[in-house]
């Protein structure tokens, strides 16, 4: 089964993570995101952050940008990945560290699985696994 994005507009963007992270998200889990992605790539200045909503319940961000980010992961790895991927191997490594926040453990490792199954479908797949693994 395919999975799909769906990109949040200005509107639902507070209601949807309201109801899917509570106050978690606006307070802990988004910050997080942001600190990850500044430790993550060096290009990574700040700007605004497109939400998609997933079809398998996922969620995740990335930066509207159309200049790709150099990476430079703490497993190593290193390479450039587009927006949409960085967005991605980000949300992965936030709700990675963040499951072990005993009030976000359940839904950060939920989020974590949902995001990494719609990984495999997308085109950087290969690069993004290989940054987060």
């Amino acid at each position: 089964m395919t999975i799909n994005r769906i990109q949040l507009n200005d509107n639902e963007r507070l209601n949807y993570t309201a109801s899917h992270f509570g106050d978690n998200f606006p307070f802990r889990i988004e910050p997080f995101i942001y600190d990850m992605a500044r430790n993550l790539s060096g290009d990574y200045t700040g700007g605004y952050w497109n939400m998609f909503e997933l079809t398998n319940g996922g969620f995740y961000m990335a930066p509207e940008s159309d200049t790709p980010f150099h990476v430079t992961c703490m497993n190593s790895y290193e390479g450039t990945l587009s927006a949409d991927a960085f967005g991605i191997t980000v949300c992965l490594y936030a709700y990675s560290n963040l499951s072990f926040s005993p009030e976000l453990s359940d839904v950060c490792a939920e989020q974590f699985h949902l995001l990494r199954e719609y990984m495999f479908e997308h085109p950087e797949c290969q690069a993004i696994l290989s940054a987060i693994d």
